[in-house]
């Protein structure tokens, strides 16, 4: 009786739950096939300079928005199937690039621009949040207890910052005459300017995410580390291995499924990045597939918004999520099956 009372607790909670994920992404899904358009008409526009003898009068023709009752410009829907897709992903323009073997001209269309950076930035700062989130939690386990507090407060302040109020504090460190870029310019007696420096500033963008993400990984592999089987320890001991083989062969194996967590959670996250390009100003030189995104929908000078190619690149962002998180999922289902065996 008791198991019927929750299932009919849980059994709506759970369909509610998948309910308000699928609606939103349905309608994004959607709208990545139809592009919505304002409803325009000509009309002859006549312009008379002052005057009576000399007047001169200019007529233009000017497209205007068609406008309802209450004063809404009228808005018209169609369907365009893969169309806005194809705008984002520009794959005229890199086939004729690859046939003519100028490969850096892809680079200069926004998405693939975009998919680069956003896949270096993913990749090359997951090794490094792991790497040094576990020699912070070695380093806090193995600590004296009396300081042991004082590293961990002085470990987590990073990842209490909020986002962009800690990439804007690494900004000022090098941008125009931070304090690093002085000091530098004073010891190599040259000018040097960060911000004019794509390599830099994505250089950067990366340290800004290892500095802030690390904590979070230090935290979870902490937690992890006091689980370890001590007697297993002991006996590496006693068989004479070093400290980086009980590691290797002892710890690292205990803590793997926290690192396939922690991965999880990096790639979901580094993959959406958006804070580093508004911290560091980076439009000109780098950008993410998230800011890509919201550029699409910010509106032009005539206040349209592109939603079709927002909604298609927004698809194709999720779409390189999951491509990314298929391996360590993979994993995560095999050790979850050979536990079960």
């Amino acid at each position: 009786m008791k198991f019927r009372t929750l299932a009919w607790f849980v059994g709506p909670s759970v369909v509610m739950m998948l309910l308000f994920i699928a609606f939103p992404l349905a309608s994004v899904f959607l709208q990545s096939f139809q592009i919505t358009q304002p409803v325009v008409e000509t009309v002859e526009v006549e312009t008379c300079t002052p005057g009576f003898l000399g007047q001169t009068c200019v007529t233009e023709t000017k497209t205007t928005p068609v406008l309802d009752d209450n004063g809404n410009p009228l808005t018209t829907t169609e369907w365009v199937g893969l169309l806005s897709y194809a705008r984002v992903l520009q794959l005229e323009q890199v086939g004729s690039a690859i046939a003519s073997g100028a490969w850096n001209s892809i680079l200069a269309i926004d998405f693939w621009k975009a998919l680069r950076f956003t896949l270096t930035f993913t990749l090359v700062t997951l090794p490094l949040v792991i790497g040094l989130g576990l020699a912070i939690a070695l380093a806090v386990n193995n600590a004296a207890r009396s300081i042991r507090g004082q590293i961990i407060f002085v470990s987590l302040l990073p990842f209490i910052i909020t986002p962009v109020i800690g990439a804007l504090s690494i900004r000022w460190l090098f941008y125009g005459d931070g304090i690093i870029t002085a000091l530098m310019e004073d010891m190599f007696a040259t000018d040097i300017s960060v911000a004019a420096n794509g390599w830099a500033i994505e250089l950067l963008m990366m340290f800004y995410r290892v500095w802030h993400v690390a904590p979070f990984a230090f935290v979870i592999f902490y937690a992890g580390l006091q689980t370890v089987n001590q007697d297993t320890l002991e006996s590496a001991i006693i068989d004479g291995a070093s400290r980086f083989e009980r590691l290797r062969y002892v710890v690292v194996p205990h803590l793997m499924p926290l690192i396939i967590f922690v991965a999880l959670i990096h790639l979901m996250d580094a993959y959406r990045a958006f804070e580093e390009v508004v911290g560091f100003s980076s439009q000109a030189h780098r950008i993410t597939l998230q800011w890509l995104t919201y550029d699409l929908l910010t509106p032009d000078d005539a206040g349209n918004r592109a939603i079709s190619r927002a909604s298609a690149s927004a698809m194709l962002t999720m779409i390189g999520i999951v491509i990314l998180l298929i391996p360590l999922l993979r994993r995560t289902w095999r050790d979850h099956k050979g536990s079960a065996h």
